[in-house]
């Protein structure tokens, strides 16, 4: 009997020459792709006729014995030329071996229906192998995700709430120390999964809120020092924010702008359970609108440093 012959390898979309492991990869993104228990209820009838398709390409060219067979009757057979069983072959009939597949919270199977009449005239009734009654099962696609976090939280750790696309929303535990892009991984909330397969998981990449004070270098935080012309070239003791409280420090005399002003430990923790250090960066601030005792006394400085400014 004359049957449409099945190019296996276009139906998995690899090349004759693809190794096992290629052919793997490729059924596992189609049988997820198109696995009916993850279609609109519209559309699982045309799911699983093309279920069944990849599953039937699958069990042959995933197994060395039958993919020699297979490919025994040449290349030039295109897919949906008439084809008949060589006399000898142990295709007796169009019925092959049946395709199961539980239903994801259901106890019972659900068939997809037999393999192809193509695959019985070539390997017959039992040709089937380790498919018959094989169940389809499949874990979930794992889902990403960023989740904005504060400097006092890279610094302390917490606890945040993230919600998920399904609707739902999770706690998750920000670890002390953590990084802008760390990533969080939450087992079991990911894409669920087909067939009665486990749910993916949800991987959440740490994106850094900026702070309005505090810029994180490395290990290290950086903070902005203000300071009066007569602080710097004096020096002075002035007040400096930490995310651990304000703490007090000495401003050399002729302390130029920009310069580095280093507070050891008052930065990120690292790893080891020691920390970065904290930076104050020594910005001269010069009054826009000065009073008039003020500008008397830039005058009188104006005029004691002739031309040092040239």
């Amino acid at each position: 009997m004359a049957v449409k012959f099945r190019d296996y390898y276009d139906v998995l979309g690899v090349p004759r020459t693809a190794t096992a492991d290629e052919v793997k990869r490729e059924y596992r993104r189609l049988a997820r792709a198109h696995h009916p228990d993850l279609k609109p209820a519209a559309e699982r009838g045309r799911a699983a006729e093309r279920f069944k398709e990849i599953n039937e390409a699958y069990e042959v060219l995933s197994d060395p014995e039958k993919r020699k067979k297979y490919d025994a009757l040449g290349e030039h057979w295109k897919g949906g030329m008439d084809f008949t069983a060589a006399p000898g072959s142990d295709g007796r009939g169009g019925r092959g071996v049946q395709w199961t597949t539980t239903t994801a919270g259901a106890d019972d199977a659900e068939t997809f229906g037999d393999f192809s009449d193509f695959f019985a005239a070539i390997f017959g009734r039992s040709g089937g192998g380790a498919a018959r009654g094989r169940r389809a099962s499949f874990e979930g696609g794992d889902v990403e995700a960023t989740m904005p976090v504060t400097v006092d939280e890279l610094i302390r750790g917490g606890r945040r709430r993230v919600s998920l696309p399904n609707g739902q929303s999770v706690e998750v535990e920000i670890p002390r120390g953590a990084r802008e892009g760390t990533v969080l991984r939450v087992a079991g909330k990911g894409e669920p999964g087909a067939g009665g397969g486990p749910p993916g998981d949800l991987y959440l990449y740490a994106r850094l809120i900026p702070h309005p004070r505090y810029r994180v270098a490395g290990d290290d935080l950086e903070v902005d020092l203000p300071l009066q012309p007569w602080q710097a070239v004096l020096g002075d003791r002035v007040r400096v924010d930490t995310p651990d409280g304000p703490v007090t420090v000495n401003v050399p005399p002729g302390t130029q702008s920009g310069r580095r002003l280093r507070l050891r430990g008052r930065g990120l923790p690292r790893g080891d359970g020691s920390r970065g250090d904290l930076h104050a960066v020594v910005r001269i601030a010069v009054p826009e609108r000065p009073g008039a005792a003020e500008r008397a006394a830039y005058e009188a400085l104006r005029q004691a440093s002739p031309g040092r400014a040239r």
